[in-house]
């Protein structure tokens, strides 16, 4: 038997074990700034701008409209730019949102707050593709797949400390201002804590060469039935962004409209933000060779659910209970979607990736003015609710659909 060189060897697993723990948890600092402090510190923060007046609710739907269609913009960037210096972009994306996020709380007119909400979207973006990207190739090329979903605890995590905060500082009367510069600098501490682990040297700390085999296998050019199933993946995945929306940008200001003067909506957000960090991880316990298209159909029966629950039990307990299933399998999505953008492409992932991020942006972007427009048309959010909620259910079905008619080889023992 040949012997094979020391520098042929793989690593030791202790040493994998422990890379594999460093790059999950990165990305998962990564995404709580990006996506729950920069996208979502909005939500807890929307109710203390609608008291104070600094902002009307229709202005708020803008803010958050210009948030999601910058979140679009960098997504088609993404898609279309395929950039070899992927970490430079997702650290400058981290810096953005930091200033950005300062920004909210430095500068109060309408016109600059339109445009920080965009470059603030544009910048979660950035960070969103690259990090998943870096991480789930990392996580592969480590022998722990599996772990993919840690990454994705990261903007539940974000979203519970902003919700968290916010009710102490609504009692202790501060202003919305206040909330975005303590956020901005949340978001700088925790920036700083990984910064070093983003490498920009292949060679070094976390990085894992690629393997050239996988790489030449993924330029194969693609079947029309291929094609046919990337493009049904791209707008089912785009679904989920308009099915969470409404829900994700109003909840705060839907619970205190149907209990006024409760304790009780100050919790629902830091419940939707630790119930999304345990759904990804709990994800981790689910089978990475298994169907992710049958997952994303229960992920997205279970968005439904929640959404209906809130029109169903308007009280504590529904409010509740409508956060924990919306929560649960918001960012396990978001996983397994990603899961299948690298089953479908491989190493050549990352465009497929953006392309899937960008539908989901576009469901984003039609959401809150939806909701601002049935409000004022019926004096409920119920109407946008409901629409929300078929949309999930019509997301399911193609994905259960694809089950059947794309199905996967079967798995040789």
């Amino acid at each position: 038997m040949t012997a094979i060189p020391p520098s042929a060897r793989p690593l030791a697993t202790p040493s994998r074990h422990g890379m594999a723990w460093k790059v999950c948890l990165s990305g998962m600092v990564a995404l709580s700034v990006a996506m729950g402090i920069g996208r979502f510190a909005f939500t807890p923060l929307l109710p203390m701008m609608l008291h104070e007046g600094s902002l009307s609710l229709q202005m708020g739907g803008w803010l958050a409209t210009a948030n999601y269609l910058g979140y679009f913009a960098g997504a088609m960037l993404c898609a279309f730019h395929r950039s070899k210096r992927g970490v430079a972009m997702l650290r400058g994306g981290l810096v953005v949102t930091i200033l950005l996020t300062l920004g909210m709380g430095v500068l109060h007119q309408d016109w600059a707050w339109l445009w920080m909400r965009f470059l603030s979207g544009v910048a979660s973006a950035y960070v969103f593709v690259y990090t998943a990207g870096w991480c789930l190739q990392q996580l592969t090329q480590l022998g722990r797949p599996e772990l993919g979903g840690v990454i994705f605890c990261g903007p539940g995590l974000g979203i519970a400390i902003t919700g968290l905060l916010s009710g102490p500082m609504i009692a202790a009367g501060w202003l919305a201002a206040g909330g975005w510069i303590a956020f901005g600098v949340i978001a700088l501490a925790l920036t700083a804590v990984v910064w070093k682990s983003f490498s920009f040297d292949a060679g070094r700390g976390l990085s894992v060469h690629s393997d050239p085999l996988h790489g030449e296998a993924s330029k194969a050019v693609e079947s029309t039935q291929q094609k046919r199933e990337v493009l049904v993946q791209v707008i089912a995945y785009g679904i989920a962004g308009f099915g969470y929306i409404i829900t994700a940008t109003f909840l705060p200001v839907i619970a205190r409209q149907a209990l006024p003067g409760s304790a009780w909506p100050d919790y629902f957000w830091p419940i939707f933000g630790l119930s999304v960090a345990l759904g990804a991880f709990s994800a981790t316990r689910l089978s990475v060779q298994g169907d992710q298209r049958l997952l994303l159909t229960g992920a997205y029966l279970m968005q439904a659910a929640g959404v209906l629950l809130s029109i169903i039990f308007p009280n504590a307990l529904g409010f509740a209970l409508s956060c924990l299933l919306l929560g649960l399998p918001f960012t396990a999505i978001t996983l397994f979607g990603m899961r299948e953008a690298r089953r479908l492409r491989k190493e050549q992932a990352s465009s497929l990736m953006a392309l899937m991020t960008a539908a989901y942006g576009i469901g984003q972007i039609a959401g809150p003015p939806l909701a601002t427009a049935l409000v004022h048309g019926s004096g409920s959010f119920t109407p946008s609710l409901c629409v929300a909620a078929a949309t999930l259910l019509i997301g399911a079905g193609l994905y259960y659909r694809l089950t059947r008619s794309h199905p996967l080889p079967r798995q040789t023992a």
